[in-house]
């Protein structure tokens, strides 16, 4: 197996996260799964009439802990959390059958019941979470022991699945795309085969969700789950917002393993609806808390955003696929939008407090998820956001670079040292604060292909000759050891106005400087509400420090106008304005002071 690049980010913004889920998130999820009883589950102890039944997508939680401690005791070289590994390996494995089966729910809970509601219960996703967690142990320290577990598992779901098995598929999409990284870690053709069986047989007739034997068939929403028609008649992202990504996310690494055109053609269409119709400005997705799911185009309300975090996640998963699949650097700029923005926000900057829902407006008059977003909480009932943290921070470096073949991808400038066997190299930089950048090779030779934003537009710069294609700048030639290239993207605060197709933010802007979306929350604001804020068309912002924020934050002050309250409910008087300064913050880093308002569209004054 070779070995994978390694990529330390060093930068202010990311590398601080990244630590914070070795030595808090990691560490408060575990505890939690402790607390609650998901980690006793793997004993299988529990017996009829016991309290605390496991539930039917535990075991997905502990398995993303376990993930997230294998990358991150790879990345720092955590010996410590390792071993904990090693551990909680051990107990999870005790709990898988003779046949391979391993869920602790229908080991005690309703052994009868295996395999009978794959539209609801959560088997085939718990299988997935497990086989990645499995997989990322290999990939960051060899050990087999989860793997070759995860096999018998995989070989068993073939069985049942497979060309001479039922006809089923997931109900909650995942296990698609972990079955392609068990097929990348073992060369196993059945993996992939079956991953493929999953994804073509979703929507068929007759649709196998409507043959189960369930007393509740007739209420079955086939759209919520992606499977009212086959994969490759869906023209249009629709459903249960997670499970969409997760399952366009297998969709093009089964594209891309087995050739099939049509179904690469397919996630660019979905992915192109999906984020230039149903996408929040912070890259947030789903609009619909009933069904978690996406809604029409340009649904897009504010102050009934749900956004989940794991959705956001998982469009980051999607997105950096399709990046790699095809090369196309719309893919990259997504990516960092939620990176900088809406993937991120549901993590507190204490590493232990989490958004299920990522509010885009908090009023004290209208908090529509309020149980949801008025402040992070510790865990949620639901727990897949808080473990969802544990597996996505120590991967925010793939996120960022890419080495293949003695070519060095930067598709966001973050500050980092890459080593791959064949060159090591070092990106100074001040993103997402500045625009600049300043990269080394230190030893070897490498190619360079350096992602232009969308945010720069044509304001950018490079110190050395090179060509423009598609918004991916290369040099003439591959820099050897001891050089160094300086670029500088044009970086600066701006307003952002929305397609007029969104109804809620008809007539508003938005706040940008480079990829950070900016907002304003009430404790940056002094006899007015955030609500009551308009913004002057030609508003200009200066740049100002933080204290009670991160070292090095930039945060944005301007002249803005606030409407004044008048004595009636209606009046033919006009509406009048005063001036206030104002001050606003990134998104991502909203609610870290307190319960606060906060507002994200503004209404403009022209």
């Amino acid at each position: 197996m070779r070995k994978k690049p390694a990529i330390h980010l060093q930068d202010t913004f990311l590398a601080p996260r990244q630590e914070l889920g070795r030595s808090v998130t990691i560490p408060a999820s575990l505890a939690r799964c402790e607390e609650t009883g998901r980690l006793a589950a793997f004993k299988l102890n529990w017996k009829p009439g016991d309290p605390n039944a496991p539930h039917i997508y535990w075991d997905s939680d502990v398995a993303k802990v376990l993930e997230g401690m294998a990358r991150a005791s790879a990345l720092f070289g955590d010996e410590t959390l390792e071993s904990r590994l090693d551990e909680l390996v051990e107990l999870v494995l005790s709990a898988q059958q003779k046949d391979g089966y391993l869920n602790t729910h229908f080991t005690v809970v309703e052994p009868e019941n295996r395999w009978k509601n794959l539209f609801d219960w959560h088997e085939l996703y718990c299988a997935g979470h497990l086989i990645e967690a499995a997989v990322a142990r290999f990939e960051a320290s060899g050990k087999r022991d989860f793997l070759d577990a995860m096999c018998r598992y995989a070989d068993l779901i073939w069985k049942e699945f497979g060309p001479s098995g039922r006809k089923g598929y997931p109900g909650h999409e995942e296990l698609e795309l972990a079955l392609v990284k068990l097929y990348r870690a073992t060369g196993t053709d059945r993996y992939l085969e079956l991953a493929k069986l999953f994804i073509d047989r979703r929507g068929t007739e007759p649709n196998y969700f409507l043959s189960e034997d369930s007393p509740d068939l007739a209420r079955r929403d086939l759209e919520n789950r992606q499977a009212h028609r086959p994969v490759r008649d869906q023209h249009e992202a629709t459903g249960h917002a997670v499970r969409a990504v997760y399952l366009y996310s297998g969709m093009a690494d089964v594209a891309y393993e087995t050739g099939d055109r049509v179904l690469m053609e397919r996630c660019e269409e979905l992915f192109d609806d999906l984020t230039g119709k149903k996408m929040y400005i912070t890259g947030g997705i789903g609009c619909r808390l009933p069904g978690e799911g996406l809604g029409a185009a340009y649904e897009l309300p504010l102050n009934r955003a749900y956004a989940e975090s794991c959705a956001a996640m998982g469009l980051v998963q999607f997105a950096v696929r399709m990046l790699k699949y095809t090369g196309k650097m719309k893919y990259a700029d997504v990516a960092e939008r939620l990176i900088c923005n809406g993937a991120i926000s549901g993590l507190s900057l204490s590493g232990d407090r989490f958004f299920y829902a990522n509010p885009h407006s908090c009023s004290r008059e209208f908090r529509a998820i309020a149980h949801l977003c008025r402040t992070r909480q510790p865990w949620h009932t639901t727990s897949c956001c808080p473990t969802s943290y544990c597996r996505f921070l120590p991967q925010l470096g793939d996120f960022c670079y890419r080495a293949e073949k003695g070519c060095l991808h930067v598709d966001i400038p973050a500050s980092a040292r890459i080593e791959t066997p064949d060159f090591s190299v070092s990106v100074v930089s001040g993103w997402p604060w500045i625009g600049n950048a300043r990269v080394t090779v230190e030893k070897g030779t490498c190619e360079l292909k350096i992602r232009i934003p969308d945010w720069c537009g044509e304001d950018f710069r490079f110190s050395l000759p090179g060509t423009v294609s598609g918004r991916c700048w290369s040099p003439e030639k591959a820099l050897g050891e001891g050089e160094i290239l300086e670029l500088d993207f044009g970086l600066r605060a701006e307003l952002i106005f929305p397609d007029c197709r969104i109804p809620s933010t008809r007539g508003m802007a938005a706040i940008r400087r480079g990829p950070l979306i900016y907002c304003v929350e009430s404790p940056d604001c002094t006899d007015f509400a955030p609500g009551e804020i308009r913004l002057p068309e030609n508003i200009r912002f200066s740049e100002t420090e933080k204290p009670d924020l991160p070292a090095g934050t930039v945060a944005l002050r301007g002249a803005a106008l606030i409407e004044e309250k008048k004595d009636a409910l209606y009046s033919c008087g006009k509406p009048e304005y005063r001036e206030a300064e104002i001050t606003a913050i990134p998104y991502a880093l909203w609610q870290n002071r307190g319960d606060a308002e906060m507002e994200l569209f503004f209404p403009l004054i022209r």
